[in-house]
């Protein structure tokens, strides 16, 4: 990941993608351990209720144009209970910064990002393991993710962009080209 040319100014941006409930959150903690502290960006934050998907413009202002000035970037995190953005978040302009969750690797970030990773776990094992996750108490909000989730996937899928497929092996994770590698 350090070998790759810069991507967004000095930043090599990393997309972790996949299906919710595949491990992004998990992977990215582990990749970003083995990159020495790379610092992680979790989509959970930006998102909302009521815009799941639509918060690109928020990543490209808040982040994005200042760490491709090389400036840290500053942003407010969304509370999932409290239905608000509550307290502010800094991420550093580091040589390799993650970006995690649902939707990373879309149309509009693969220009600033030096690598896409999905996380290879079937849809509805994902969704299984996000329900078992979350709880009964989250249940209705899941119907309505599976839903705006497959309607994003349709219209604007990361997988055939993806240069990187990760699955979780018994002990670790297995890395194979992706389909972009291999295109």
């Amino acid at each position: 990941m350090r070998a790759l040319p810069p991507s967004c100014g000095p930043v090599r941006l990393v997309a972790v993608d996949g299906h919710a409930g595949s491990g992004k959150s998990t992977f990215a903690a582990r990749l970003s351990t083995a990159l020495g502290g790379a610092p992680v960006l979790h989509l959970d934050d930006l998102a909302t209720h009521d815009e799941l998907f639509e918060w690109t413009d928020r990543l490209r202002e808040q982040v994005l144009a200042p760490l491709s000035l090389g400036k840290p970037a500053r942003y407010r995190t969304y509370d999932w209970v409290r239905r608000r953005f509550t307290h502010e978040e800094q991420l550093p302009p580091a040589p390799v910064v993650l970006v995690e969750g649902v939707g990373a690797g879309r149309r509009a970030l693969r220009p600033q990002l030096a690598c896409l990773l999905w996380l290879e776990v079937p849809e509805h094992t994902s969704w299984q393991r996000g329900r078992l996750r979350d709880g009964p108490g989250l249940s209705g909000f899941w119907d309505g993710w599976v839903e705006a989730e497959q309607i994003h996937f349709d219209t604007d899928p990361s997988r055939p962009y993806a240069d990187l497929l990760v699955r979780q092996g018994t002990e670790g994770y297995v890395v194979l080209p992706g389909p972009s590698a291999t295109a």
